[in-house]
């Protein structure tokens, strides 16, 4: 099937530019220009992905995240040209599985899009044996190999490899990631994640190759996802 395209801003130039891209790579898209009226598309349209503008009438980008995540675990992509780390941080906390500041590259929004479309297609099929890139994680047996070598984590590096695995290619802010490794008691805990991240660093980063957990400063974490 056609994957479908949820687009949503008041730019109309914006939209334009965004449809005929998108239409020229295989997608069915659809256009809101704000966030009521991307609900009611919602519904009917029933996208694969959504990519919203943060700063529109009626609704804004956090509050229609917000919204369809009540609904769906539809991905959803946020533009804006906000760089504000606050902004980013409200979309992420609101159910956003990404983001990107205007300007952007076309050819890095498309790639954006097919790792969220990978991913989703991924966690419907809810496969105990995980591949991304060089990682391969065995859920049930807990058994991690990199680059063909097995690597003994300890239980709480091993959720959070999974975790962000899991996420390839998505941002997931420190709140997230420390609710869900420590439960909500951990949320106010950052040194937890600082410690705990540089600990699974030393195990699964290669020599003169950069890490595959990227940290989104002030944010929270990505792992990038394989091409």
């Amino acid at each position: 099937m056609t994957p479908r395209i949820l687009i949503v801003d008041d730019e109309r130039q914006i939209t334009r530019v965004l449809r005929t891209s998108l239409e020229s790579h295989g997608y069915q898209v659809a256009i809101a220009q704000d966030g009521l009226e991307a609900l009611r598309t919602f519904t009917t349209f029933h996208p694969d992905l959504v990519i919203t503008d943060l700063s529109m009438p009626n609704m804004d980008g956090v509050e229609l995240t917000r919204s369809i995540r009540q609904q769906a675990p539809t991905p959803i992509i946020v533009l804006s040209v906000r760089e504000h780390d606050a902004t980013k941080v409200a979309a992420l906390d609101a159910g956003a599985d990404d983001y990107m500041t205007k300007p952007f590259s076309t050819p890095e929004l498309l790639a954006r899009i097919r790792v969220q479309l990978r991913r989703k297609s991924d966690e419907a099929a809810a496969p105990t044996k995980i591949a991304e890139g060089d990682f391969s994680i065995d859920t049930e047996a807990h058994r991690v190999l990199v680059r063909g070598v097995e690597l003994h984590l300890t239980p709480k590096e091993f959720d959070l490899l999974l975790l962000l695995v899991r996420n390839a290619g998505r941002v997931l802010t420190h709140k997230t990631i420390l609710r869900t490794i420590w439960g909500p008691a951990g949320e106010h805990q950052p040194e937890y994640l600082r410690v705990l991240v540089a600990q699974l660093r030393k195990k699964i980063d290669a020599p003169d190759t950069p890490s595959p957990i990227e940290s989104e400063p002030w944010i929270g974490y990505r792992f990038r996802a394989a091409d």
